[in-house]
Order: structure tokens, then C-alpha cells, then sequence
């Protein structure tokens, strides 16, 4: 395929040292999906395309790109820093390890469609202070589908009732209504309140959850439950996850 110039706008979110004065840094953008792009120069004094491409910075980029393997970056166009999030050490972690979830869910150049707003969106509120541990959550169960094990949270995996007192079953691969608490020995034995958060913020879309007052009882419960439904659905061994928990060990 031959190489074009086109720009695209994304999310910087990874970068690493690439031969003695360049780099390679990740992009996340909608259309294009998510590209690795060589940076010439980046990490020489004063090198503006070096501080375009810092983490977390936004915006539209001018790449030289075949829409598969190696991308070059070119210049860019209003690109703007997410400062609240680079010099936030806890907003930090829980924002790399959101784009790192989505990053792990899609192949380069595949269109994230929706998940990009997701990841947009996330992104903003975090910046903005809005509390991390819920907003990844909120991610963390609506991006299940994009790793193929969308959990059926609308009715009873069993019966199809939408209404009442529900639990949770990985192995079902969704909610159970009371009717059927005793014969099923999988379930994960949540308060109602807990499974009624893991079905709001996997069900509404995210632009309309606002706000979300949660406890920090029930949110403890529900975090241990969704990285339980990761760890056996999905398995995932993410070092941004491992450095979050580290984290929030000494907070």
C-alpha cells in the first residue's frame, strides 16, 4: 500500500526511546485506530515535535503513513497537554492504564468506533477531577464487549427477567435473578446495590452517567469484583494494573 499524508486526531498515550535522539509514541485516534508513530528528533533540546508528543497530550497530527506497521509523524495542529492528568501521579496511573485496556483490546489501525469517545471522554473527566477509581469502572465494564465477553446485564441470563434482585455469575457470563440463587453455585454472592453499579455503568452510555455517587464500601466491592471478572474472562497481565494497585496500596 503506498504511503500518504493525512492527519488524525488522537490521544497520546505511550511513548519509548527509538534510536539515539528519536522515539516511537503511541496514538490513539477514532477512524485510524491506534498507530505507532516515529518521531524524528523528539528527543534533542527544544524539540517541539519532542513536546507535541508528550503522554496525554491532544490533538490533530500530520502523519506519513501505509495504514499498517510504522507510521512517520510530520507535524501537528492545536495540540494541547491534559495537565491535570501529567503532573497527577494518581490520575496518571488510572488514566495510562485505561488507554493501556484499550490498547490490549484492538489491533493498530483497527477503528475503535465507540471506544474512542469512551476513551475520550475518560479521559476529560479524570483531567477534570472527577473521581479516577469511578470513571475506570465505568471503562473497564463497558469495554468487555471489545474483548469479546460482553456480559448480559439487561435480564436474568436464565430466566430473562429485568426486574427484582440480581446477582453476578462469570461463569454465566451475567446477572441471575433471586429466583435462581440457590440452584446456581457460581454466582458471586453480591449485594444487590453492588451488582445494581455493575449493571448501570456496563448498560448506560457513559456521556449520560454524569456524576455517580457511590459509597466507598459498595465501590470497593464492585472494583473487586470486575478485576475478578477480568482476571477470569480476559486474563490480562497489564503492568499500568499492577503499578494502579501498587498505588492505591499507600493511599
Amino acid at each position: 500500500m503506498a504511503r500518504e499524508l493525512k492527519e488524525v486526531q488522537g490521544i497520546i498515550f505511550k511513548r519509548q526511546k527509538y534510536k539515539e535522539a528519536d522515539l516511537l509514541a503511541k496514538i490513539m485516534t477514532k477512524e485510524n485506530g491506534i498507530i505507532t508513530l516515529i518521531v524524528r528528533g523528539a528527543l534533542k533540546p527544544k524539540s517541539k515535535l519532542g513536546a507535541a508528543t508528550l503522554n496525554f497530550s491532544y490533538g490533530n497530527y500530520v502523519i506519513y503513513t501505509s495504514g499498517h506497521g510504522l507510521s512517520n509523524l510530520r507535524t501537528y495542529k492545536e495540540v494541547r497537554q491534559f495537565d491535570g492528568l501529567y503532573n497527577n501521579l494518581t490520575k496518571n496511573a488510572y488514566a495510562s492504564f485505561i488507554l493501556d485496556l484499550i490498547d490490549h483490546a484492538f489491533l493498530e489501525y483497527q477503528n475503535l468506533g465507540k471506544y474512542y469517545t469512551l476513551a475520550l471522554y475518560a479521559i476529560k473527566k479524570i483531567n477534570a477531577g472527577v473521581d479516577p477509581e469511578m470513571i475506570t469502572q465505568i471503562v473497564q465494564m463497558q469495554l468487555l464487549a471489545a474483548y469479546g465477553v460482553e456480559p448480559q446485564l439487561k435480564q436474568c441470563v436464565i430466566c430473562g427477567k429485568s426486574q427484582g434482585i440480581f446477582d453476578y455469575s462469570i461463569k454465566r457470563g451475567g446477572i441471575l435473578c433471586s429466583d435462581h440463587f440457590r440452584v446456581e453455585n457460581s454466582r458471586m454472592h453480591l449485594k444487590p446495590k453492588q451488582t445494581a453499579v455493575l449493571r448501570t455503568i456496563g448498560l448506560l452510555p457513559i456521556e449520560r452517567l454524569g456524576s455517580i455517587k457511590v459509597s466507598d464500601d459498595t465501590k470497593k466491592a464492585t472494583r473487586k469484583a470486575i478485576d475478578r471478572i477480568y482476571r477470569d474472562t480476559i486474563d490480562l497481565n497489564l503492568k499500568t494494573k499492577k503499578f494502579l494497585d501498587e498505588l492505591k496500596m499507600f493511599n
